[in-house]
């Protein structure tokens, strides 16, 4: 299933991806907690979902559990980022992000295990 997920989205999957199966109501409380947002924004976005075809929506309680895996959305996340900045080359994409100044060695080298594991 390939679906592009909004930020709003991602941020409600994430909280569905860790609790699931979640009541809409439970998710909506943590939403407030963590992101500030109101009910009626996170029972927004949980419908904008399920319409989607990401959520399920269970009754009673309005249960949620995605359809859509975590693996699936970050694979189509990257696929889109690596098509739209590095026009679908991946060798661009990862020679600009292992110019990261920032890596420690200790990531370099787990990469470069990654790599070679292939």
């Amino acid at each position: 299933m390939e679906q592009k997920l909004f930020e709003s989205e991602w941020k409600v999957m994430e909280l569905v991806w860790e609790m699931e199966p979640v009541s809409a109501k439970r998710v909506s409380v943590v939403a407030a907690e963590r992101i500030g947002w109101n009910k009626n924004t996170t029972y927004t976005i949980l419908k904008k979902l399920v319409d989607k075809g990401v959520i399920r929506r269970e009754e009673p309680g309005f249960l949620c559990t995605a359809l859509l895996s975590k693996k699936d959305a970050r694979r189509t996340e990257t696929a889109d980022l690596i098509n739209r900045i590095f026009q679908g080359s991946k060798k661009a994409f990862l020679a600009e992000f292992l110019s990261d100044e920032n890596l420690s060695r200790e990531e370099l080298e787990e990469i470069r295990q990654l790599i070679e594991r292939e």
